[in-house]
């Protein structure tokens, strides 16, 4: 993927503009990040990680509101991170690529302790709204 390109050998990146097949897959990727770009989004792929829940169920152990869980869940069922089968007249969900996340998650965990509270100063959090 183009996102890793650039971390190998420095002689092998290029000054020129992204080319459009590199950009398409950075938009790409920015739309899988954005899944994981919300505090409540990550609660709930982070309680998948421990099997499949319905929507009251998360509504009930992160104390959010059934309209925020199904919008929430439908942001990442969107972006390819969640899969829902249906259950009488519920829907269960669970993750899409459980070994995937869990991994990204452990290195989401390793680059935080990396940068401290740096993360927690970056401008884009503050000028985002709290609950969007």
């Amino acid at each position: 993927m183009v996102m890793t390109q650039v971390t190998g050998d420095p002689a092998m990146a290029t000054d020129g503009p992204a080319t459009p097949s590199e950009q398409d897959a950075l938009a790409v990727a920015s739309c899988l990040f954005h899944g994981f770009g919300d505090a409540s989004r990550l609660a709930i792929l982070r309680h998948l990680t421990l099997g499949e829940h319905r929507v009251v169920d998360l509504t009930r152990h992160l104390g959010l509101a059934q309209s925020t869980v199904s919008k929430h869940l439908a942001c990442l069922r969107d972006c390819g991170l969640v899969t829902s089968r249906a259950e009488g007249r519920a829907s269960v969900y669970s993750l899409a690529h459980p070994e995937a996340t869990l991994e990204l998650l452990a290195a989401a965990e390793r680059l935080l302790a990396l940068t401290g509270d740096a993360v927690a100063l970056c401008p884009v959090r503050l000028r985002e709204p709290a609950d969007a």
